[in-house]
């Protein structure tokens, strides 16, 4: 995929909308709308997966355009190489590279929602009567099994269920990329402004992701005990999913709230901790209250020409990448890593109580959390004990 301004080929074009928003679409090279694709991304209109949805199908498109290949041409084949090319393990030569250094083929993730988007776009295509072969080849089926069952409502009586032919095999991640020790005392040590500790504090002591943070408004933070809403004692916010924020920053899960006499309910309700409020403090005092523009957005920009304009999820990643650079510390510093730390530390001081680590990390899954996170205190008597006996040492 590029980046910057594409005028000579497919692109993706944003359009902000009336209600607050933004919609995406695919234009062709001679600026009208490619209308396949058009009418596919118009299935997810309002969400996030349109967006994510164009950018996948645009690249789909170009490398389409370099292969000869059009809708009524293209076969299961294809796909699978095209997978290859993008990062998939498939056993068969896929041609001539396509992401070329410095993009990295993509993660297992980004591949499943790859898979899924390429499924749903030529399904979309078939359903007119185009391609029927490519129809029956992703129109296939499975046995179900334990978790399909569990998920569905009558998953006792189901016999088959539907799956994706382009998707590869799921593994997930044992051990979750960290933060380095004591990263989040290193990082404040090098970071200028009161905005960038308030960031760091807040995902150190949060599993916030970095589209909630920067999403937040002020009417979110309810910083004081007993608040009005009534939903939680302490000091906590509430992380609403928001469609217009205008630095298009939106919380992930979209739990319902409401705006009921000025006071917040419901959303994503999250704990906060002294050194949050500290900071926020010292952040508000300063910074914000020189600089903000009336917006109701908690997370601002300093310098520029759009200083007291809402911050945005990039700029913030931006911060994190450049203060771990000058910290010294090893890797990539990324907003998601504060997520893993912060799980796995509540998991380790409840004792692996699972049930403490999905609320206190606003987890949808227990099973989730003990299946990436899950694992036992290798410095515990039990632990040591038990490597004794089988070692055949006494104690």
């Amino acid at each position: 995929m590029r980046s910057g301004m594409v005028f000579d080929d497919f692109r993706v074009q944003s359009m902000k909308r009336a209600g607050g928003g933004w919609s995406y679409t695919i234009v062709r090279p001679d600026g009208a709308v490619d209308e396949e694709s058009d009418g596919f991304l118009r299935m997810h209109e309002g969400s996030g997966t349109q967006k994510t949805y164009a950018y996948h199908l645009v690249d789909h498109l170009r490398w389409r355009v370099r292969e000869k290949l059009t809708t009524e041409t293209v076969k299961l084949l294809d796909l699978h190489r095209y997978m290859g090319a993008m990062g998939a393990q498939v056993p068969m030569p896929w041609g001539q590279p396509w992401r070329m250094p410095s993009k990295r083929p993509l993660g297992s993730s980004a591949l499943g929602v790859l898979a899924s988007c390429l499924k749903g776009f030529y399904l979309h295509q078939c359903a007119s009567g185009v391609n029927a072969a490519l129809r029956i080849a992703l129109e296939v089926r499975k046995l179900p099994t334990r978790a399909d069952r569990n998920r569905a409502l009558l998953g006792h009586v189901k016999t088959s269920v539907p799956t994706n032919p382009l998707s590869p095999r799921r593994t997930r991640r044992r051990h979750p990329k960290m933060l380095p020790d004591g990263a989040s005392s290193e990082l404040l040590k090098v970071v200028s402004t009161a905005r960038d500790a308030m960031v760091i504090t807040w995902l150190s002591d949060t599993s916030l992701r970095i589209g909630g943070l920067t999403g937040l408004h002020l009417i979110d933070l309810h910083l004081r005990e007993d608040a009005d809403c009534g939903e939680c004692h302490g000091p906590h916010l509430h992380v609403c999913h928001r469609w217009g924020n205008p630095n298009r920053a939106a919380a992930k899960r979209k739990a319902d709230w409401w705006l009921r006499d000025g006071v917040i309910t419901g959303g994503e309700i999250v704990r906060v901790s002294p050194a949050m409020i500290s900071a926020y403090f010292k952040y508000m005092t300063t910074e914000y209250t020189e600089h903000a523009a009336g917006h109701g957005m908690l997370l601002i920009q300093l310098v520029g020409p759009n200083r007291g304009e809402p911050w945005s999820a990039d700029g913030a990643r931006g911060i994190l990448r450049r203060a771990g650079r000058r910290a010294e510390l090893p890797g990539r510093i990324k907003p998601h890593q504060f997520r893993h730390t912060f799980t796995s530390a509540i998991l380790d001081a409840s004792g692996n109580d699972l049930l403490v680590a999905k609320e206190a990390g606003n987890w949808a899954s227990a099973q989730t959390v003990d299946e990436v996170y899950g694992h036992p205190d290798q410095h515990s008597p039990e632990f040591i004990a038990a490597l004794q006996k089988t070692w055949g040492e006494t104690s």
